[in-house]
Formats: structure tokens, C-alpha cells, sequence
């Protein structure tokens, strides 16, 4: 059932839990709750980032990694069940005001991704979560203001250190996940062994292609988030009117008024029907089976829905049922 991460040795379950709501739309009641379900049942992987989740009001970034750590403090046994991944990029950069060579100046604030800031961000991320070393670290994004070979010289200076077991790239382009692997090879340093971007039933052009390529040429593992387009594939939107049951509703307007999203929300539909499973749980069944996905990335925020994003790490669907989807979503 487990599926290797890369060349990592580290293995995660097919479905892994986004940490994104923590703290955030899910308290700490409803988060633990989840957490417990998912483990419970066999899930494994846990995937967070240090700006989680710094947009909502009063939020400074942090809170879904805190939570995180709160659980495994409550329940020390459950680290040993668990892979962790965090990441580095969105958030730091604003920890103190530093120049490029780390010196204070004229107040600008050092690059996010430089050396400095990603050594500090990890012992905080550490800090935050109570552990002593993140199982797979990502630099949540690219920036061409820092050097490959300086910001994975420093991600293996972790390594080395025992601060993290493995590299990951997000949001990278097929192209600079191909420069951050030539720069590993020429630095000496244990080169990325997962991607993670947006992938999902309606929006399947940003991953296959050139980076399907590129993860599945190079024996990377893919995280695809975004995994449910941000709850339409529940079925849950199905007009103007009902934007408003979430608040991320807002960014389903444009899959609402396409005929592929209708197209989609029908497969979905019928195929849920046909195996007596969620239309959430159908979504993530087919996306974990595409080539290159180690797992699809899901959160959830109640227990209802972590039953459907649960249900996903065993629904296997049929040839018949696979087409379907593929075809209303081509």
C-alpha cells in the first residue's frame, strides 16, 4: 500500500493530509480529531508549510506547524507513524531586517531561500512541532534571486545534520526542477526527491506534460495539491449561490460556469454512485493512480470529510469507472 518517495527510503501511504486548515478553519478540537482518524486508519503523511497560516486575520504564519507539534506532544507515540513535510519560502525572509550576506542594513529583507534564512527556518519549524527532524523539507517555491547550489547547498547542510531526511521542490517549473537536479549533482548534495504542485480532475494541464515528464524520467515522487480544486470536486458548489459556504468558495466562480467542470461534477457523479463512495473519495482515487503521483494532498476540516479523504487511501476504481473520469476531464 505504501509508496516510496523518490529515491528518499522514505515510504508514505497513497493519500497524505494537508495541514494547511489547522488552527485556521479547523480549531484545535476538529484538527486533533482529524489527525487521529488519519492515523488510525493507516494514513501516514502530513504535509504543513511555515506560512500556514499567515493570510487569516491575526495569523503570523506558524499556527498549522504549532498544532502539529501540540498533537504529538499530547501523543508522543504517534511520531513514529507519521512522515512530516514543511516547507521554506513563502514566510521567512521577514524574520528580522538583513541584508543578502546576512549583515544588517539598510532594512531590506534578506532573500527567502537564501542560506540564512532557510537555516533559521528550519530550527523554527523544529521548534514549533516538538521534532527533531523534518522527514521531507520543501522550498515552497523558486527564486531566481538565489542561486540553486546555495539554497540546496543549504537544505544538505541540514541533511547532514540531521535536520531533515529528504528534499523537495513546490511550485517549481519543469525546467528548474531539471537546473535544481544538475546543480545537486554538481554540488555533491542528495538531489529532490519530490515536487509538489496543482493537480487535480479539472485542472490536469498543470501537471501532465513537461513536469509529468520530468518527475516520472527521474524517478521523482508528485504531491498534488489543490487535490479537490479547492472543494468544488466534492460537488459541494454548484452555482453563484453557493460561493459563499466556504471561504475559499470564491475561487470555484470559473469551474462553476465551465461546461468541463459540469462535465466533471457528472462523471464524478455517476461514478460515486456506481461504488457507493464520495464524490470527494472518487477525485482522489483517480488522482492517485495517474503516472508520478506518490499521493494526492487533501485536508480536511470536520471528521465527515476526513472519512471521504480516508475512504480514498483503499478505493480502487475500475477500468470503466477510470475512463470515465478521464475522458469528461480531457
Amino acid at each position: 500500500m505504501k509508496r516510496a518517495i523518490g529515491s528518499s527510503g522514505v515510504e508514505v501511504a497513497p493519500v497524505a493530509l494537508g495541514g494547511n486548515v489547522f488552527d485556521w478553519t479547523a480549531d484545535e478540537a476538529a484538527s486533533f480529531a482529524v489527525l487521529d482518524a488519519f492515523v488510525d486508519a493507516g494514513g501516514t503523511m502530513i504535509d504543513t508549510a511555515d506560512v500556514y497560516s499567515a493570510w487569516a486575520p491575526g495569523h503570523v504564519g506558524g499556527e498549522s506547524e504549532r498544532l502539529i507539534g501540540r498533537w504529538l506532544k499530547r501523543d508522543p507515540a504517534k511520531r513514529d507513524k507519521v512522515v512530516i513535510a514543511t516547507k521554506v519560502g513563502f514566510l521567512d525572509g521577514k524574520i528580522e531586517p538583513v541584508g543578502y550576506d546576512g549583515k544588517v542594513d539598510s532594512g531590506e529583507y534578506v532573500a527567502s531561500l537564501h542560506p540564512s534564512v532557510i537555516a533559521r527556518a528550519a530550527e523554527a519549524s523544529l521548534e514549533r512541532m516538538g521534532i527533531e527532524t523534518i522527514d521531507l523539507y520543501y522550498q515552497h517555491r523558486d527564486n531566481p534571486e538565489v542561486p540553486l547550489a546555495d539554497s540546496l547547498g543549504a537544505f544538505e547542510s541540514l541533511r547532514a545534520a540531521g535536520k531533515i531526511r529528504a528534499t523537495g521542490l513546490s511550485n517549481f517549473s519543469p525546467a528548474r526542477v531539471e537546473e535544481a537536479l544538475v546543480a545537486a549533482h554538481e554540488g555533491g548534495f542528495d538531489p529532490a526527491v519530490a515536487v509538489q504542485g496543482w493537480y487535480n480532475l479539472v485542472e490536469r494541464g498543470k501537471y501532465e506534460g513537461e513536469l509529468q515528464d520530468v518527475v516520472t524520467g527521474r524517478g521523482i515522487g508528485f504531491f498534488s495539491y489543490y487535490s479537490l480544486a479547492n472543494g468544488f470536486l466534492t460537488g459541494k458548489y454548484r452555482s453563484k449561490d453557493d460561493l459563499g459556504k466556504s471561504v475559499r468558495g470564491g475561487r470555484n466562480l470559473e469551474y462553476i460556469d465551465s461546461p468541463k467542470g459540469k462535465a466533471v461534477l457528472a462523471a464524478l457523479e455517476d461514478v460515486s454512485a456506481e461504488c457507493g463512495a464520495a464524490m470527494a473519495t472518487v477525485a482522489l482515487a483517480w488522482l492517485k493512480i495517474q503516472p508520478g503521483i506518490t499521493a494526492p494532498i487533501a485536508s480536511a476540516t470536520s471528521m465527515a470529510q476526513a472519512k471521504e479523504l480516508i475512504a480514498a487511501l483503499t478505493l480502487e476504481l475500475t477500468p470503466g469507472q477510470i475512463q470515465a473520469l478521464s475522458e469528461a476531464s480531457a
